[in-house]
């Protein structure tokens, strides 16, 4: 049982870093903000933005699945994965630099969720 919510919630998880990313994505393709139809169409014709609702819809219908079929306090520390991806996305998408003191904290995260899945 914790195994399959592990694995369900890895792919949560990347879900939801998925969306984040192409978020970003999108956010630089599109216009500054303002009430003009070049914004709109920058927003409406914007591939990676449609992306990320994609994304996101599958993220919260798995989540849904999870937190019927799983006990709350197992499952909703799980989702901290995703700042584990997230920080591993900020590095080989958008080629950011992190810090040591970001690293420690991702441990924790895995760490804690090791805890919980034990």
């Amino acid at each position: 049982m914790k195994v399959q919510l592990l694995l369900l919630s890895l792919v949560q998880s990347l879900l939801l870093v998925s969306g984040q990313v192409l978020l970003k994505i999108a956010i630089n393709r599109m216009e500054a903000f303002s009430f003009t139809w070049g914004f709109f169409k920058s927003v409406l014709l914007n591939l990676p933005f449609a992306g990320c609702g994609l994304c996101y819809g599958a993220a919260s219908l798995l989540w849904f699945y999870i937190v019927k079929h799983f006990d709350f306090h197992l499952a909703y520390p799980m989702i901290s994965l995703s700042y584990v991806f997230g920080t591993l996305a900020a590095i080989v998408i958008f080629h950011e630099q992190v810090p040591l003191s970001t690293w420690i904290g991702v441990g924790f995260i895995v760490l804690g969720c090791m805890l919980v899945a034990h």
